[in-house]
């Protein structure tokens, strides 16, 4: 049986991150499974934000968001967001966002939005990487060791998906070796979107959760595939710095500084082709050794 959506993934997605209004404040997405059985991170944290940017004008732009994972998403059920307008100022303005199934929060998170004004201006260059011509795309790479990828989600991760991704300095899931935490992808979306800085902030929410929390595994010669381990999001930040479009190639360097305890943080800065830094993004996940 054939589990790949048929027609335009793009668009699925967006459509997936509009959210449908079902009272004041109160908006439903549906879900999406990716293969893993559970929500993945990125659709919650991009319908999240969504949600809030919804209840805002177009002149303010999020510049920041905090949020907590607290109990894994069911994908075969939707989710039902519940904005709380904290705060609208003059020139901020800040949202709380619930997201909720089953009667029970699966997820929170804060969000700060700005209008926007002139000021100082400074940031880290972007390293000399790669570009992303000539690099094995994700896709290319799943096709590659489909051999090796469990049956029951083979299919999944084999469909076409909406935001391209080529990595810079892969490893093998299946059989990983120690290398240094820090790692470099490439992404876009696979087609234009619509001129609205909100869609892609959103879409940059949802793409900001590929491949970062596994960082932390680079050392360690485990990666998500790993039987004895057991990977999950606990949190995930987000500091939007400046307007770009997820139709174009961004770049995302990772690296992680420490693990610890089950625990593991990974940090990245999100570039544009040309070298513009328009976000930073920080990340702790649970990263358990099972005995």
């Amino acid at each position: 049986m054939n589990v790949c959506v048929e027609g335009n993934v793009l668009k699925e997605l967006l459509g997936l991150l509009s959210l449908e209004k079902i009272e004041e404040n109160i908006y439903r997405g549906q879900s999406q499974d990716l293969g893993y059985g559970n929500v993945f991170g990125g659709q919650v944290l991009g319908q999240s934000l969504s949600a809030a940017s919804r209840t805002l004008s177009k002149e303010m732009a999020a510049h920041s968001l905090h949020g907590y994972f607290m109990r894994p998403g069911d994908a075969t059920r939707p989710i039902v967001y519940e904005v709380d307008r904290i705060r609208d100022g003059r020139s901020f303005a800040t949202r709380r966002v619930k997201a909720v199934q089953k009667g029970r929060a699966i997820f929170s998170m804060s969000a700060s939005f700005h209008k926007g004004e002139e000021g100082f201006s400074h940031q880290d260059p972007m390293p000399d990487i790669q570009g992303p011509e000539g690099l094995e795309s994700e896709l290319d790479m799943v096709k590659r060791l489909s051999e090796y990828i469990p049956a029951k989600i083979r299919e999944k991760l084999l469909c076409k998906k909406p935001i391209e991704i080529r990595l810079v300095n892969p490893v093998n899931p299946f059989d990983p070796k120690p290398k240094p935490p820090e790692k470099y992808i490439w992404f876009r979306a696979i087609d234009k979107i619509p001129d609205d800085a909100a869609i892609h902030r959103y879409m940059l929410a949802y793409a900001s959760d590929f491949q970062l929390v596994t960082t932390a595994l680079y050392p360690h010669g485990k990666t998500f595939w790993s039987p004895d381990m057991q990977v999950a999001s606990l949190d995930h930040a987000i500091w939007f710095h400046r307007d770009f479009r997820m139709d174009d190639w961004l770049l995302h360097v990772m690296r992680s500084p420490s693990a610890s305890s089950g625990r593991g943080l990974s940090i990245g800065a999100i570039y544009t082709r040309d070298g513009m830094l328009v976000a930073n993004v920080a990340q702790e996940g649970l990263l358990r050794h099972l005995e």
